[in-house]
């Protein structure tokens, strides 16, 4: 990207805390991870590492929009055999 700013908060850089977490633009978004992840939805570990996250967080990346100029929509990825719900 031409600049490392957030889109949407200048004065900020868009790190991936910052677009996981904390960007204000994305807060209906993240509520929709938080009602699928419950607390664990504010641990970025958690989201970067865990697969019970991965279906949550595909839908919130595909939501914010954020990577569909350059990737487009993100296939949401079928949960393994042994993952529960």
């Amino acid at each position: 990207v031409p600049s490392p700013h957030c889109p949407h908060c200048p004065d900020t850089n868009e790190t991936v805390p910052h677009l996981l977490l904390d960007c204000p633009s994305y807060r209906r978004d993240r509520h929709a991870l938080t009602a699928a992840l419950g607390r664990k939805a504010s641990s970025l570990p958690f989201l970067l590492s865990d697969p019970l996250a991965t279906q949550p967080l595909v839908r919130f990346l595909n939501a914010t929009g954020r990577f569909r100029k350059t990737f487009g929509e993100i296939p949401i990825p079928r949960p393994l055999p042994d993952q529960r719900r």
